[in-house]
């Protein structure tokens, strides 16, 4: 598709990823031994054919910035690529939007600079693997004004962030709850969004002199409810995962650990794109064992490594034991220490001996360069 832009909003969600995000934004944690997570919608984008994608940072983009670079990676560095657009300063804001509708208006030079006709707008928070081209044929051929994606996979770690669609049988969306403890809907939002570019900044500009904030609020559920504007839905049956708290986090990685669902989010027509780096394989040394585990390259194992992710460069240290944990990348076990359910950030340590045990529920997060 030659006629789409894409739009992708980062730095929301945050507040309850503690350590994970206190010094990069969601769209930048390591995920699966090697990835972003902003890689999952980048990729998305590139296998729809979109060549001009928009980021929307907020605070703490410092990371994200350094892990897109150029975003050759993506094949996204031509002349009409990616764009970074970092945060308008003020006193007020401190580089934080109150809504998406802020972030949007913020951003509508951008907007309407561009040429394309069409506009996917998401957010960075939920992993997936999707071809948009089906859902922008669905949106043409509904003659719809917006098109929201949404999932019934129970089986995904998505909750709508408590919004949830009802739509009818032609896909129509005809309600809209938000924050409901028990809502009626069963179609849970992905917090993906088709329009047209132009009807966006539309949206956006009547929106900002009007002092709304809440795009979910105050322009999709508003309209709906006044069918001022056909907005419809489009069905995601595949694998989405919201990364929203540490435990949802820590759930996906670990779901990751099933050969099925792995398979199911890397096919092998879709592959993820990611930040090259060149390391040596990983070394298994000695007596070492490693069972139902994701190793990635440059790791250096002469201790146990069970039901665990290790992203590029950890050393686990003769004796050492990791069950059930995140080792992010350059961390280190010494010797005859043990974790079990932990997440380490990167270049974390854990000294000679030491021992940190937690229940599946609530995983011990250490923080980046954290010597323990």
């Amino acid at each position: 598709m030659k006629d789409v832009m894409g739009l992708i909003v980062t730095g929301e969600n945050d507040i309850h990823l503690g350590e994970l995000t206190s010094q990069r934004a969601v769209a930048a944690l390591p995920i699966a031994g090697r990835y972003r997570v902003i890689d999952f919608q980048l990729s998305s984008m590139v296998h729809t054919g979109i060549k001009n994608v928009g980021i929307i940072t907020q605070k703490n983009y410092s990371s994200l910035m350094d892990h897109v670079g150029s975003g050759r990676e993506w094949d996204l560095h031509g002349k009409q690529g990616m764009v970074i657009l970092p945060p308008f300063l003020t006193r007020e804001n401190m580089g934080v939007y109150s809504g998406l509708l802020d972030a949007l208006k913020s951003n509508t030079s951008f907007l309407s600079r561009s040429k394309q006709e069409y506009v996917v707008l998401t957010n960075s928070h939920t992993i997936y693997n999707i071809d948009f081209t089906e859902a922008l044929r669905a949106h043409v051929a509904n003659k719809a004004d917006i098109t929201v994606l949404y999932s019934r996979n129970k089986a995904s770690g998505v909750d709508g962030d408590d919004t949830y669609y009802t739509v009818d049988e032609n896909n129509k969306v005809i309600g809209m709850e938000i924050g409901a403890l028990a809502p009626k809907g069963d179609a849970a939002s992905l917090k993906i969004y088709i329009t047209k570019r132009e009807l966006l900044r539309q949206l956006t500009e009547q929106g900002a002199a009007n002092g709304l904030h809440d795009f979910e609020r105050d322009i999709l559920q508003k309209n709906i409810n006044e069918g001022t504007l056909e907005v419809y839905g489009y069905e995601y049956d595949g694998i989405a995962w919201q990364i929203d708290s540490i435990q949802s986090y820590f759930n996906f990685n670990m779901a990751l650990l099933d050969s099925n669902f792995r398979h199911n989010l890397f096919p092998s027509e879709r592959p993820i794109y990611t930040k090259v780096r060149d390391d040596m394989p990983a070394r298994y040394i000695g007596d070492s064992e490693c069972d139902n585990s994701l190793i990635a390259n440059g790791c250096h194992i002469e201790g146990t490594v069970i039901n665990s992710i290790l992203f590029r460069g950890v050393k686990i240290a003769r004796g050492a034991v990791v069950k059930n944990s995140i080792v992010m990348q350059d961390a280190q076990i010494q010797e005859g220490a043990e974790i079990d359910h932990c997440i380490l950030d990167k270049q974390s340590v854990i000294r000679r001996n030491g021992r940190l045990i937690a229940p599946a529920a609530y995983p011990i997060v250490i923080a980046k360069n954290v010597v323990i």
